[in-house]
């Protein structure tokens, strides 16, 4: 299975830096990306670094690897993830990470949720 998500080199730097800062090497650590209901559109996404010895998955998840990033999906999340780039700003517009998602037919004012 291939991965759902296309991680720009600006989001990697930055997992990596915030993996690091909070004592995780990349050998130790993995990023859990889910979709959750929530928000003003009904579905948000979820951002999590998880311990590899230390992780709850479930037989449904699905593991990637883009270069030396290992990333988690369960599978209800990967259907709606097909297709999305990861991206970080810290420009003048905001800081923070985005997912664009060409799936998603509304999302709302502050990009931090939508509908398909």
């Amino acid at each position: 299975m291939t991965s759902p998500i296309i991680v720009s080199t600006a989001a990697d730097l930055r997992i990596h830096q915030i993996m690091s800062d909070k004592g995780y090497s990349r050998e130790s650590a993995r990023i859990r990306i889910s979709v959750i209901s929530g928000g003003c559109s009904g579905l948000t996404y979820k951002l999590d670094i998880e311990d590899k010895d230390h992780s709850t998955g479930s037989d449904n998840d699905q593991f990637f690897h883009i270069d030396d990033l290992e990333i988690v999906v369960d599978m209800r999340s990967y259907l709606y993830l097909a297709g999305t780039r990861l991206e970080f700003s810290d420009g003048l517009k905001g800081k923070g990470f985005t997912f664009e998602n060409p799936n998603a037919s509304r999302t709302c004012s502050c990009g931090e949720s939508f509908s398909l």
